[in-house]
């Protein structure tokens, strides 16, 4: 149960608990940020963290329902991400803190396909930079990540579950939490939470060297199996490959200025939700306005403005059938402020705008009262007679377009119109709608679209929407290097700004035949239908970033079961995409190189060798392990008493 309604409904939870208690479903059940959740329900935690809370009764367990891997995007805004050492230090520290259940959200990102993403404002593509990735892919290194911290984890099982910790202060910002069993079993979390520097603290007659806002986890407290900040698992960079040249379209134009039988009138403004009951993104609003030959304007004056005020979402504004302007909000303002010199003519004008939604509220106060539409004042300023108020006149209605009506998106309904086709073709006009048929590529990798030469509008493919795009909404924001020491939140660690807040569209191969798929798009803006390409998501490259002496679960657990006796070494790991090869070493470096994957550089110490082990057991293979030690990389230390590391890219084909 799920408990977001404000404090006045404190009595429709305490009914909604013994409703779901007298079930006797013989499972308890759980209620999330309601501090006063009424027994036998358990009060839960969200958020970023979640270390803090406490169960408002001893006796229940301190469970965390939604532990948020990212943040979701929104058209308008760049794309956040979470770092994977701040992910897996929030993990750790709830379970130092006696935290007994964690629920990842998410860990398998999605698709808000159709109209079905809310927000309102919230992008089709729901990745929220999840473990897995939207297209089922691991997102690496957060899940390889996370992997090992969830093995750290059940190594320490014998003694966690044994009873509550042991609290050591190691500093003013450093703490150990020890946890022991009667039978012996001992197993300890060592915390720096300084956001900004090292600290080595001691800890059972030994010297432990902690980086800033990390934790490590000692399953027998004394060897040092995981740190938070030290990742050993690979980096994977993406790409996304076209798979066809193109699609030969068709293409059919709305009519923005007609009437039709469909339409109904009002002398007032309507709220859109309630007109269309959600059947549909779009809603018409149209007023004929007349105009005097007398108007100063029309023997060269100044033009009037039309002014339209909206709650949102997107409107266009198309007089005499043209279109003369296009306004949105954003996630945080929804609201629409319309202001625009407008050429009219002697006579009657047809006033035609075209409101949008863009998803419904899903969640904040009273949700269920925000309005969308055009709900006034809409007026024309600059007239001989100052300004005139439209907003009482009489508007005709049209709910949906008319490619809805007729179906268009379908097999049946888009042979029910005549389609312009070869040099007809509608290119860069708005309200048009566009088909063309293609085969379904070979493999398995997964498939999506780039509309980055398109607008605004909606996609179907044999009938199946894949959701709103809207390339044309560019991502704002402050993109940059970002830290993965001190809180996270979900405006801290942004990429794309300037772009696309969305580019590409997924679509699921299980909606494609082997031949004769249909796509069919409605573009509100005026796109370039010839710029969209159907493409692949694979692997570009992998990297490994390990520092020497950097724990490794794997070798602990050899270790301590006695399968091997030589020192604990890192080891870089790296792994290319089924069926592909590693083709070539973009970047490595042993010393102190500096970037990330993607970005490497070379440091101040750099061993000359580094490329030289790579281009010897990784070319030409899948997958390769190189050890992280002095001897991998040539004779010689090229920086003594400094701390190392290996930095690598190789590229995957």
């Amino acid at each position: 149960m799920e408990y977001e309604l404000g404090a006045p409904a404190k009595a429709y939870a305490q009914w909604a608990a013994q409703m779901a208690v007298g079930l006797n479903t013989g499972v308890p059940w759980v209620m999330c940020k309601q501090d006063d959740a009424p027994d036998p329900v358990i009060n839960a935690c969200n958020g970023f963290y979640c270390d803090w809370f406490s169960p408002n009764k001893a006796y229940k367990p301190k469970m965390w329902t939604e532990a948020w891997t990212g943040w979701f995007t929104g058209f308008g805004g760049a794309v956040p991400y979470r770092p994977a050492e701040d992910m897996s230090y929030a993990v750790a520290k709830f379970i130092m803190t006696e935290g007994s259940f964690i629920n990842y959200y998410m860990y398998h990102g999605g698709t808000n396909f159709g109209r079905t993403a809310g927000g309102p404002f919230i992008a089709t593509s729901y990745d929220y930079d999840a473990p897995l990735d939207e297209y089922g892919l691991v997102q690496e290194p957060k899940w390889g990540h996370l992997k090992d911290l969830h093995r750290a984890i059940k190594l320490c099982e014998p003694a966690l579950v044994s009873g509550n910790p042991n609290i050591i202060s190691l500093g003013k910002y450093q703490e150990a939490r020890v946890f022991k069993s009667k039978s012996g079993a001992c197993a300890a979390f060592l915390a720096n939470h300084d956001q900004n520097s090292f600290a080595k603290v001691a800890f059972g007659n030994m010297h432990y060297d902690l980086p800033p806002w990390s934790i490590s986890i000692l399953p027998d407290c004394k060897n040092t199996i995981y740190n938070t900040a030290r990742v050993g698992a690979q980096s994977t960079q993406m790409k996304m490959t076209p798979v066809s040249h193109g699609f030969s379209w068709q293409s059919y134009n709305e009519e923005t200025s007609s009437y039709d039988n469909n339409e109904f009138t009002a002398n007032r403004l309507l709220e859109q939700i309630n007109t269309t009951w959600d059947s549909t993104d779009y809603l018409w609003y149209m007023t004929d306005v007349n105009i005097d030959p007398s108007e100063a304007f029309l023997k060269g004056g100044k033009w009037p403005w039309l002014n339209v005020y909206s709650a949102g979402h997107a409107l266009h504004v198309f007089i005499n059938g043209q279109l003369v302007g296009t306004s949105y909000g954003n996630l945080e303002n929804p609201k629409i402020a319309f202001s625009k010199a407008v050429n009219l003519r002697a006579g009657v004008n047809k006033i035609s705008l075209l409101s949008i939604a863009v998803g419904l509220p899903n969640v904040g106060p009273h949700f269920e009262t925000w309005n969308a539409g055009v709900l006034g004042p809409v007026s024309l300023s600059g007239l001989n007679e100052g300004k005139r108020d439209l907003t009482w006149q009489k508007w005709s209605y049209k709910i949906g377009l008319e490619g809805e009506a007729l179906k268009l998106h379908s097999v049946t309904g888009s042979s029910s119109v005549e389609w312009a086709a070869g040099s007809l073709v509608a290119e860069k006009q708005p309200l048009t709608w566009y088909k063309s048929t293609f085969d379904a590529p070979t493999g398995n990798e997964p498939l999506a679209l780039d509309m980055n030469t398109m607008g605004k509008g909606q996609v179907w493919i044999n009938g199946e929407s894949i959701g709103r795009y809207w390339p044309a909404y560019k991502a704002s924001g402050a993109c940059g290097s970002c830290s993965y020491t001190g809180w996270f939140t979900e405006k801290k660690c942004l990429r794309g700004c300037g772009g696309p807040s969305q580019r590409w569209y997924h679509v699921p191969r299980s909606w494609l035949r082997p031949t004769g798929n249909l796509i069919v798009v409605v573009e509100e803006l005026g796109g370039d239908p010839y710029g969209v390409s159907l493409v692949k998501r694979e692997v570009e490259s992998v990297c490994a970033d390990i520092f020497e002496g950097q724990p490794q679960l794997m070798n602990w657990e050899m270790e301590t079961s006695g399968k091997v006796s030589n020192q604990l070494r890192p080891n870089a790991h790296l792994s290319c995409g089924p069926g592909q090869k590693i083709t070539s070493i973009k970047f490595a470096s042993y010393g102190t190189p500096q970037g990330s994957c993607g970005s490497f550089q070379e440091g101040s110490c750099h061993a000359f060798h580094s490329y030289d082990i790579f281009e010897k057991y990784c070319i030409g293979w899948n997958t390769c392990t190189v050890p992280v030690t002095l001897e991998s990389f040539g004779s010689g230390d090229p920086c003594p008493n400094v701390m190392k590391k290996l930095s690598v890219e190789v590229v995957c084909s």
